[in-house]
């Protein structure tokens, strides 16, 4: 196995992760930005009232891309264990 391949390898798990996480924490993001401004425009600054939104937020959306998250994860291992035998 040369350098390139294992290079092509990492790069991909790389971003794979990059956009696996993109969901979850996209739906983080939002939801935080959302509860700001709430709290802003209410001046209720408690900090704790953002933590139950973000949780229910970030569990909704690994339930609606759990799936593809696992197929994507799936293709990727077995991309690399069938570059196995190919290894000389």
């Amino acid at each position: 196995m040369d350098t390139e391949t294992i290079i092509s390898i990492l790069r991909q798990g790389l971003f794979l992760v990059l956009i696996v996480s993109a969901g979850p924490m996209a739906a983080a993001l939002v939801t935080g930005i959302i509860i700001s401004i709430l709290q802003a425009t209410t001046q209720v600054q408690e900090q704790t009232l953002s933590y139950v939104p973000k949780i229910i937020a970030v569990s909704l959306s690994l339930a609606i891309l759990g799936p593809w998250m696992l197929r994507e994860i799936v293709n990727f291992v077995q991309m690399i264990l069938n570059s196995i035998p190919l290894v000389h």
